[in-house]
């Protein structure tokens, strides 16, 4: 092996550390790098965590409320209407049953739970009642922290959530602007940015990721995160194509656990202070997932995703405690968090 690049991997380590910025040339060098090197980046970038996350994991939670027939087509969607897939139809589940869900994830020690509805936006009276109806819920029967997924925002509609009780916005890029054509064409990749920066000016927490994995470059890859800290995000989901049979990414070979991980590495190094969330498709590393955390994450979704059953949560709890991690479940100290790392 060649010790330079481990040099070149130690220089880039301290210059992070020292509130320095590693530019997208560095970061496509570093998502690049031959599975060899992926160790030695993996603990550059564990330390970058300790550093600006601490040794606590923020660790969320979703509830799907309404499923199916999605009006867009995103190639990778089992919820797409324009596909044919054995997910779930169903119209907005019972208030009962959102709050049961959300208190069970506040007993696992989740941060915000998140209310994901299929399509494009919160378009109808009856969509705005019913979100109404779950937010005041929320509020009287849980102190979790109250996050939504509902497609674009106009300004309008950013407002009206954020009087509604909402506390953060969760909308994926899903990809760089130049491979967004492969996943999406029925709305625009500036809507996305137009949605994210919405959100933020109405005052919410913004969460925004996307999807690896789905047939792009290794330099898309960068070109996304690229866009997410030039927009600012807080928060950073990552997602790895699970294909799913019927949709147009059905036959996309999935990513290997060194890519996952050198990539979860490589979004560390170029955005050292932001949480950096693992979410759909980490079961393809198999055995390895606790080395999410020692690649750089500092957040994990919990229980079943929106048509995909997850991982036992007792499993992942015990995963993060056998890494001698502790889960920051507290809302309030999670607010200062960002406050301060901002």
């Amino acid at each position: 092996m060649d010790n330079t690049i481990f040099t070149r991997i130690d220089e880039l380590t301290q210059r992070a550390l020292n509130g320095g910025a590693v530019t997208a040339a560095e970061g496509r060098w570093l998502i690049g790098l031959d599975d060899d090197y992926t160790p030695w980046l993996m603990a550059g970038a564990d330390r970058i965590r300790k550093t600006f996350r601490g040794n606590e994991i923020e660790v969320c939670a979703i509830s799907n409320v309404r499923s199916g027939n999605c009006s867009e087509n995103c190639s990778f969607c089992s919820q797409s209407g324009h596909s044919k897939t054995a997910a779930p139809a169903y119209d907005y589940i019972p208030k009962e049953q959102l709050l049961a869900q959300a208190r069970q994830a506040r007993e696992w020690g989740a941060a915000d739970f998140g209310i994901v509805s299929k399509g494009w936006g919160v378009r109808s009276e009856k969509e705005k009642a019913k979100l109404q109806e779950y937010f005041t819920a929320m509020d009287g029967d849980s102190d979790i922290g109250r996050c939504a997924s509902l497609g674009a925002l106009d300004k309008e509609t950013a407002v009206m959530l954020k009087g509604m009780g909402l506390e953060n916005y969760h909308h994926n890029l899903e990809s760089a602007e130049s491979f967004f054509d492969q996943v999406c064409t029925s709305h625009t990749y500036q809507e996305n940015i137009d949605t994210i920066k919405h959100a933020r000016d109405a005052g919410l927490r913004v969460c925004a990721g996307g999807i690896l994995g789905m047939g792009e470059s290794l330099d898309q890859r960068i070109e996304l995160a690229e866009t997410l800290r030039n927009l600012g995000v807080e928060s950073v989901p990552m997602n790895f194509l699970n294909p799913v049979a019927g949709t147009p990414m059905a036959n996309v070979e999935p990513m290997k656990p060194y890519d996952i991980l050198r990539s979860i590495a490589t979004f560390r190094y170029l955005m050292p202070k932001a949480e950096i969330r693992i979410a759909g498709g980490r079961q393809f590393l198999g055995d390895m997932q606790a080395m999410i955390f020692m690649a750089g994450a500092s957040g994990v979704m919990i229980g079943d995703y929106l048509t995909t059953k997850g991982r036992s949560v007792q499993d992942d709890l015990k995963m993060i405690r056998d890494l001698k991690l502790e889960v920051r479940g507290d809302t309030q100290q999670r607010r200062e968090v960002t406050a301060t790392s901002a």
